[in-house]
């Protein structure tokens, strides 16, 4: 029989080079939330966030990622989200929309935004006219959706499995 011990805090993996997803995040009612998605980005190998809101980072919940993800506060969300997709950025929202594509059989590009809607309302029609996807998460009992942080969790890491080099 196989013996497993206990390894805690395993070193990250490096990657060959970097990672050029980048999440876009909507304004979040909970602060908690927005610094899971930091603390999230870091695990991931994401450096860079763009955040629309008031809401302000918990470093002792975003951990160590608050040193290497660089998290850009915007007024809007729109005008750098333009500027990412007129520089070859694919901008993907992650929302339950007509026309998406489950998560399980979306191909990502390599440089892609990842836009997030806040956690009651989603993303705002003026953010969806902005995607050039959309991707959802299939749900099978309820509630209908999953939390914010665990449905970003889930499209980052289908990301990062089909982009294990970065």
């Amino acid at each position: 029989m196989k013996r497993f011990e206990h390894v805690r805090h395993r070193a990250p993996l490096p990657l060959p080079q970097p990672r050029p997803l980048i999440l876009a995040v909507s304004p979040m009612r909970s602060g908690v939330n927005l610094s899971r998605l930091v603390r999230l980005a870091g695990c991931a190998g994401i450096t860079r966030m763009l955040y629309n809101g008031p809401q302000r980072i918990d470093a002792k919940i975003a951990r160590d990622a608050i040193d290497v993800v660089r998290v850009d506060r915007r007024r809007s969300l729109a005008p750098p989200i333009q500027e990412l997709r007129d520089q070859g950025y694919r901008c993907v929202g992650l929302e339950q929309t007509t026309n998406s594509t489950c998560l399980y059989e979306y191909r990502y590009e390599r440089r892609t935004v990842l836009l997030i809607g806040s956690e009651r309302e989603g993303l705002t029609d003026k953010l969806l006219r902005l995607v050039d996807d959309t991707v959802e998460i299939p749900v099978y009992g309820q509630p209908a959706s999953y939390n914010v942080v665990t449905a970003t969790a889930m499209a980052v890491y289908e990301y990062c499995r089909q982009f294990p080099a970065g």
